[in-house]
């Protein structure tokens, strides 16, 4: 039976598109599945010897001092956004990925301008500089879109409202490293998939996603370059095991977000397991340049942990949502589910490889 015209406008009215106060909350809130600020030993950073890795650093320090994306963060005839056609689920995701993605650019932009005031270095001052410029140039460009929908993020109370998580500059370097590879690995799986089914190209932001998610890719060989720089970094076997757990946590961060926008993926035409997989397999391919341990997507025992993983944040969101001591439950339920996944995930046995002499990568897809 079709749905009456004020069935209809209370469905629309119910799905309708989140507030400017619902979205900067979406994008303060700090959870196991939305982006961080970051703070870390800026002293130690600042101490970085890049002797060892000088002649790579020098080339990518020159290209990003050329600063080829200088002019494409910019609307011209092709940015032709509809989003009064847009369907309000899928508006409502989108969104989602947008304030999630301009986020995460500029908790990247906060972190290396920090570096950049901070430090004393010439080398690591003039690299965070060239980072935090074309984060910033992200998270605006993002920001521009949202603003299109009536609900873009304040970017300066984001700074003071955010909490900052205090991670040790190894860390600093795994995680960053990894977010800026699946990036690029997401951008352009993305991309090339438009660009063969351009009628699924539903918003015209992901025109810009190739030379965009190359940025991501230059970013990610400055933190090999870094990791390079002291061979402990990736070689003791304490680290061995922090670079396992950081594969794992990303890996399995993006497969529950992922699944938590199906009307996104399906407005795309990708199907989310098939997309996800595609992107750690770039990404595990990437950063053979530099980890030495690489996660087995294909063991038996990954996908089904990967979607126990999702149907515990499910049981989580459900008990948060109800309430009460059934919910306070069921939400630990879950809570406890997830941390054995992780184990489950964490102990599947790792490829070893062993990492090139020449870090340096181009962009290959």
């Amino acid at each position: 039976m079709n749905a009456t015209p004020k069935a209809l406008e209370a469905e629309y009215a119910e799905l309708a598109i989140q507030t400017q106060q619902e979205t900067q909350a979406l994008a303060t809130e700090t959870t196991l599945l939305n982006p961080r600020f970051y703070t870390t030993d800026f002293d130690e950073m600042d101490r970085i010897d890049v002797t060892p890795v000088r002649a790579e650093w020098d080339k990518l320090l020159d290209q990003m001092r050329s600063d080829p994306n200088k002019g494409h963060f910019k609307k011209n005839a092709e940015w032709d956004a509809d989003w009064d056609g847009m369907e309000p689920k899928l508006k409502r995701e989108f969104i989602d990925f947008l304030v999630s993605s301009c986020t995460a650019e500029f908790s990247g932009c906060v972190l290396y301008k920090e570096m950049k005031r901070r430090g004393n270095n010439p080398d690591i001052c003039e690299l965070f500089n060239f980072m935090a410029r074309d984060e910033a140039r992200h998270a605006g460009f993002i920001n521009d879109a949202l603003r299109e929908a009536g609900v873009a993020v304040n970017l300066g109370f984001l700074t003071k409202a955010k909490k900052y998580t205090y991670f040790r500059p190894k860390f600093i370097y795994y995680a960053t490293y990894l977010s800026e590879k699946i990036g690029y690995a997401r951008y352009i799986t993305i991309f090339r998939h438009l660009e063969a089914n351009p009628d699924q190209r539903f918003h015209p932001i992901f025109k810009w996603f190739r030379e965009w998610c190359n940025d991501e890719f230059s970013h990610g060989e400055a933190f090999a370059l870094l990791m390079r720089t002291d061979p402990k970094l990736t070689q003791s076997f304490a680290n061995k095991l922090w670079i396992r757990f950081f594969l794992t946590a990303v890996y399995s961060t993006m497969y529950v977000r992922d699944h938590a926008r199906p009307e996104f993926h399906k407005a795309l035409g990708v199907d989310i397991e098939w997309y996800d997989q595609e992107v750690f397999r770039k990404t595990s391919t990437i950063a053979r340049q530099v980890f030495p341990v690489e996660l087995d997507i294909d063991h038996k025992r990954w996908l089904p942990n990967l979607r126990r993983m999702r149907d515990a944040f499910g049981l989580m969101d459900e008990g948060k949502k109800q309430g009460g001591l059934a919910g306070w439950i069921k939400a630990k339920r879950g809570a406890v589910i997830a941390a054995a996944t992780f184990v489950a995930l964490y102990t599947i046995p790792v490829i070893h490889r062993e990492p090139p002499k020449n870090v340096r990568l181009e962009p290959a897809y």
